[in-house]
């Protein structure tokens, strides 16, 4: 960082702070719970994420219980876990992941399928180092909140990571039967054939992918590296 850097963060600092002694200290005037969720993400944005939380914690005394609120406070825990490891300090960085598990959970009581918190809790769980709590939400989620194609590709990519290759591949299938014309599922499924090696099946799924949103860069790339562009049906044309 050079010297015109550390002199913008500096003043940057002075600001956040002076903002949060103002609305300690004058609750009547402060700022309202849509300043105070820009002003929190703002911090979050230059990595000041002690400060974000505590424009976070404004907010929910201002809105309580709102979804968007707890996650964002669930996320600031979380990056602040990761800065206590860095520092090598483990029991406030664990303090701050059964922050973030709290908050997550909060924001699920709310809205169950709401899913940057379904992930964010179980990044927080994994980053606690109960890798099985972990998996048993992820199962959870799967079972219960919904189903979709979504929570079943979430669990699908937990256990590939645990090394059930077996389980993620049925969990795969699942999503693209539950849900044939989500062209996610098809990509999702297909990056996790590509990692296996099972590149004709990787490129069934692509080519539905394409049909379904040739929009898809990513996908249009695979395809042609491939020589695996199909032609686009034609509004007139009839489905197989």
């Amino acid at each position: 960082m050079n010297d015109l850097q550390r002199r913008v963060r500096s003043v940057f600092n002075v600001v956040l702070a002076a903002v949060l002694v103002v609305s300690v200290l004058l609750p009547g005037c402060g700022p309202g719970y849509r300043e105070l969720r820009r002003d929190g993400q703002v911090a979050m944005l230059h990595g000041m994420y002690g400060p974000a939380r505590r424009f976070f914690l404004d907010a929910e005394q201002a809105r309580p219980r709102r979804i968007e609120n707890l996650h964002d406070l669930g996320a600031c825990s979380v990056m602040l876990a990761r800065q206590k490891f860095e520092q090598m300090n483990h029991a406030a960085a664990m303090r701050e992941l059964d922050d973030a598990t709290a908050y997550y959970s909060r924001a699920l009581e709310v809205f169950p399928g709401h899913q940057a918190s379904i992930e964010g809790k179980n990044v927080a769980l994994e980053l606690k180092g109960q890798f099985d709590e972990a998996l048993e939400h992820a199962e959870w989620v799967a079972k219960f909140v919904g189903p979709s194609a979504k929570q079943y590709i979430f669990l699908a990519g937990e256990l590939e990571e645990r090394g059930d290759v077996d389980g993620a591949l049925l969990r795969h299938r699942q999503a693209v039967a539950m849900e044939p014309d989500y062209p996610e599922a098809h990509v999702a499924f297909a990056k996790f054939l590509l990692r296996h090696k099972n590149e004709q099946a990787a490129i069934h799924h692509l080519q539905i992918a394409y049909r379904l949103n040739p929009q898809d860069e990513w996908v249009l790339d695979q395809l042609v590296a491939r020589s695996a562009l199909p032609p686009l049906a034609s509004p007139g044309d009839k489905a197989p």
